[in-house]
């Protein structure tokens, strides 16, 4: 065997040798990348049924699009509203008028710039560097504009639970309970509002159709146009659960169907509840100052049953925190009588301080069913 022979042999064998070493050291590499990466996050399922990788330890969220009542959940979620860095303009509106920023100043420093509460510029919200951001689910290309600036964009539903607004709010908190396990709400909250759900049911089920009441949701207007709420609404959820009528019944009429007097004459509603996205109050009804729209022809008018809807941390009327204490508080504002036992600022004392740990006075509780003429515009 000559030299030349000899030597290439060597290197054969050192080759053997160091070729294992080098690629047990890349498999090695690749598997401490990956146990990093799976320590660092956990994967959810969110309410588009999309695998999302968010960060287990998430101190800044955001929240764009049509999810307005989110930025108040997630706030009494944590008792706080430091991680919030960014929030659509009308949820901020909204917490500027609401009992929100009176517990959580800290919600007031939320950025709202390019976050209008539909679009969103993806550059301008970067700045916030948030963790998570939530975003509508009924809006896929949303969804798809904030993963592809590379942010753990996580769908919320507002329609997915054929806005059964209990049911709405039982998911929201278990998604946020999935997302920040350390901070599980699901099960208390569940239990609670669907103990209250039963709890008007069983008051109302002997309820006969000739004395069910019928109710209309005022929900906006213009100078020139009414919305209000038609078959597939909160609204058609909330009369229904209370054991009332929503008295719109066109097909297919959804959370913004416009009418006109003509139809409000003809259903002639027995209540009219006024909600917190317009600035009426019911005395302006009564005053006729509502609109260039005369209301005195109307029952609940004539009747003086026109009622303002709370405004706690979001506005009552879209599913949010204070969904149980809602329905309760319609429940006996329709039927005084059933309800008569029913202590509303009691109940949302009680149910702060049971289910999130905090303690109301009597005089905030209070003002969730008393909210003043507020603007609800940006």
């Amino acid at each position: 065997m000559n030299k030349l022979t000899k030597r290439i042999i060597t290197l054969l064998a050192v080759l053997v040798m160091v070729l294992p070493l080098a690629t047990f050291g890349n498999r090695a590499a690749s598997s401490v990348q990956a146990a990093t990466t799976s320590k660092s996050t956990h994967v959810i399922t969110d309410q588009a049924g999309n695998k999302v990788a968010v960060p287990k330890k998430v101190k800044r969220v955001a929240v764009v699009g049509s999810v307005w009542p989110l930025p108040s959940v997630i706030a009494v979620f944590f008792n706080s509203a430091d991680k919030i860095v960014s929030m659509p303009k009308p949820s901020m509106v909204a917490a500027k008028s609401s009992l929100l920023s009176e517990l959580y100043p800290g919600i007031l420093k939320s950025k709202t710039s390019s976050n209008d509460g539909v679009s969103i510029n993806t550059e301008e919200l970067k700045k916030s560097k948030p963790d998570v951001v939530f975003y509508g689910a009924d809006d896929p290309k949303l969804g798809k504009q904030l993963q592809s600036a590379g942010f753990a964009a996580v769908a919320v539903s507002v329609s997915k639970w054929h806005f059964d607004t209990i049911a709405t709010q039982n998911h929201w908190i278990d998604l946020l309970s999935k997302i920040f396990p350390k901070n599980n709400k699901a099960k208390v909250v569940k239990d609670y509002s669907n103990q209250v759900y039963q709890r008007v049911q069983k008051k109302v089920k002997n309820i006969k159709p000739a004395d069910q009441q019928t109710v209309f949701f005022l929900r906006q207007y213009s100078s020139s146009a009414i919305t209000t709420g038609g078959v597939d609404s909160f609204g058609q959820y909330w009369a229904k659960a209370i054991g009332a009528k929503n008295v719109v019944n066109t097909p297919n009429s959804n959370n913004s169907t416009i009418v006109n007097m003509e139809q409000i004459y003809k259903w002639n509603p027995d209540k009219i509840l006024i909600t917190n996205f317009n600035t009426a109050q019911p005395k302006d009804l009564y005053n006729n100052t509502v609109g260039n729209f005369d209301w005195s022809k109307v029952k609940a008018v004539k009747d003086k049953q026109v009622y303002k809807m709370p405004l706690g941390m979001y506005r009552s009327y879209t599913p949010g925190i204070d969904t149980p204490l809602t329905l309760l508080w319609m429940a006996k504002t329709v039927y005084p009588k059933q309800f008569k036992d029913v202590n509303i600022i009691k109940e949302t004392k009680t149910y702060y301080k049971k289910v999130f740990k905090i303690n109301l006075t009597d005089k905030q509780a209070n003002k969730i069913f008393n909210p003043g003429k507020s603007s609800w515009k940006n």
